[in-house]
């Protein structure tokens, strides 16, 4: 799985979601890639996060190549790139326990982010997915991830006022992202 966090030029984050999910969507997933989902940081209104999943890392080369060398990305993918900063936030991660499985009615998704020698993830509703650092080697180094070690938690929760209660106690060093699903997003 690859946890993607993009730094956005002001303003231009809904041209960007509408771009993908017009454009990204299906044509990533006719390679095998699966967009687990698509992410607004209600924090951030110049952030845009999404989760890419793959059955093996063998996919994950075939479709990132097929992707990126594609006549999609040819076509659309100068268009968004302009609307980014920084796009290589990206986390290439494996789970550990749990599955992303949505609770109905809930509008918010919490992802708690700590180094892997940092303090301990503060727990979550159920149900949680965590994930850690990959100890595969990223193979396509044209998109670029981080080498260091991470431990990733996810969960859905009703609203703000959840996340707020969530996270109030929270441990320093736990990076908290309040993420709002784009309207196309699988999950929640």
């Amino acid at each position: 799985m690859e946890l993607r966090r993009y730094i956005l030029h002001p303003g231009r984050r809904d041209e960007l979601i509408e771009l993908f999910e017009r454009e990204f969507v299906e044509s990533q997933e006719e390679l095998g890639a699966r967009i687990v989902g698509t992410f607004r940081d209600v924090r951030d209104p110049d952030r845009f996060v999404w989760i890419r999943a793959f059955p093996d890392m063998a996919v994950r080369l075939a479709a990132l190549k097929g992707f990126y060398g594609g006549p999609v990305w040819k076509e659309h993918g100068p268009a968004a790139n302009a609307t980014m900063i920084d796009s290589d936030d990206v986390h290439l991660l494996e789970p550990e326990f749990g599955e992303f499985v949505p609770a109905p009615g809930h509008e918010r998704v919490v992802v708690a982010v700590a180094a892997a020698d940092g303090p301990a993830l503060p727990k979550l509703p159920e149900p949680f997915v965590q994930l850690r650092t990959s100890a595969q080697v990223n193979d396509f180094p044209a998109l670029p991830v981080h080498t260091r070690q991470v431990r990733v938690r996810i969960a859905s929760v009703p609203d703000s006022a959840a996340v707020a209660s969530l996270t109030a106690h929270w441990p320093s060093g736990v990076d908290v992202l309040e993420l709002e699903p784009t309207p196309r997003s699988q999950y929640p």
